[in-house]
């Protein structure tokens, strides 16, 4: 590890040399359940067999092309992402990661309205390319210089903890109005989109109410602003649901997709409609980088797409959701220190509080607690809040392929740190 830039604190200390499933193994032999789906992206399990046999067939067609050259994967994957997602939605370019794909979608934005100005969320995360990360306020902003100009924020729907300190328990969504009437007072009237998560993973898994997404939108279009919906961490079953789009019930005018699609391998995909994608061409749209369109990615996204709609992994996800959801909840009733349970199909955050009353972060017990349950077999990671130093909730996404017993095993781990660490 001495030969290593260290790009995110320290790095873990066991050192993985294989994985399978829900399962992880170390140089030394450990096991450990990954109910992080690595980084959110090992949607079907790690090393899947079928994911494995299209980079088989992929290896002895082509991996890489010039990104001007198509291949049948690419031209298939587009027509199944057009069929998948709502109606309108069926015009796709493939990018390497979530990050190039909310530049791509912004860019285009950018492009098609004339603007430059970009509206996100408090607590989000979209990436940590230079574009992308301007619009992250989860982390990542100290430090670095300035961020690209144009950006403006709106705060998350946290009812827990209220940014605008009205709400008790239930977000009404007064901030993002609140929000709206900051930004029109401060926009030079050169809007251009607004972005946000169906539920804000990063921000500490931020579920938002009913109506919210569809307000969020209206307020876009008031404004001639273009609505993007980063479906990076909830794409493709994660929530119990196809989509977020689905499940909230809004039709964006850009989608972006990555980590759920490419079953460990990077792919990121912008989807938007045919009238905005002949408006940007007309407009010279440019975004031309190494390995867009590239087929061997492509090929594992389509094994993806099939695995999750064969094995119906979306209703998978709803009902093990629910099985860990109870288990959470029960945990939540026996252990002080957790202050609330959050989540949607099989992506859930537990926030961690020195005291109920007071809401104060338990930071330096999160941490703790994620070692304690490393030590004895659970991989987990808790969201901070580090730009604001505001959170301490453990994010816990297994693979959407998770069994019982694993489910079980993995919450009898976490009350058993729990009980030790608190005493």
């Amino acid at each position: 590890m001495s030969h290593l830039i260290r790009y995110s604190g320290e790095f873990s200390p066991d050192v993985i040399a294989r994985a399978s499933g829900s399962w992880l193994e170390t140089v030394d032999g450990r096991r450990l359940l990954d109910f992080t789906s690595g980084q959110i992206c090992a949607t079907i399990g790690h090393n899947h067999p079928r994911i494995a046999e299209a980079i088989r067939r992929s290896l002895e067609t082509a991996i890489h092309l010039n990104s001007r050259f198509l291949s049948p994967p690419v031209l298939d994957l587009a027509e199944r992402l057009a069929a998948l997602l709502p109606p309108g939605l069926d015009r796709s370019m493939f990018v390497s990661t979530g990050g190039e794909a909310n530049e791509a979608a912004v860019r285009i934005a950018k492009l098609v309205s004339g603007g430059f100005e970009v509206v996100a969320l408090t607590r989000s995360w979209h990436g940590m390319t230079a574009g992308s990360q301007s619009l992250t306020f989860s982390a990542g902003r100290r430090g670095h210089g300035p961020t690209v100009p144009g950006v403006f924020t709106i705060p998350a729907p946290y009812a827990y903890r209220c940014p605008i300190r009205h709400c008790a328990g239930t977000c009404d969504a007064t901030c993002m109005e609140v929000g709206f009437e900051l930004f029109d007072q401060q926009t030079t009237g050169s809007r251009a989109a607004v972005i946000a998560e169906p539920v804000l993973s990063s921000g500490g898994v931020l579920v938002p109410p009913p109506g919210y997404l569809n307000r969020l939108h209206e307020l876009a279009r008031e404004r001639d602003m273009l609505f993007i919906l980063d479906e990076a961490q909830t794409g493709f079953g994660r929530l119990g649901a196809m989509f977020g789009t689905e499940l909230f019930g809004v039709v964006p005018d850009i989608v972006t997709l990555s980590k759920t699609l490419g079953g460990g391998l990077p792919i990121g995909a912008v989807t938007t409609t045919a009238a905005i994608e002949q408006a940007a061409y007309d407009r010279g749209l440019m975004y031309y980088t190494s390995h867009q369109s590239d087929p061997l990615p492509a090929a594992a996204a389509l094994a993806v797409l099939d695995l999750v709609i064969e094995d119906d992994l979306a209703a998978r996800a709803a009902r093990q959701g629910e099985r860990l959801g109870g288990h959470l909840r029960d945990l939540h009733e026996r252990h002080e220190i957790i202050g609330e349970v959050r989540g949607l199909g099989l992506l859930w955050g537990m926030e961690l509080v020195e005291d109920r009353e007071t809401k104060k972060p338990a930071v330096e017990m999160g941490d703790a607690l994620t070692d304690a349950c490393r030590n004895c077999g659970l991989s987990l990671n808790i969201t901070k809040g580090r730009a604001a130093k505001s959170t301490a909730c453990l994010r816990i996404a297994p693979p959407l392929t998770v069994t019982d017993d694993e489910i079980d095993a993995a919450a009898e781990i976490l009350d058993d740190a729990l009980t030790t660490l608190t005493g």
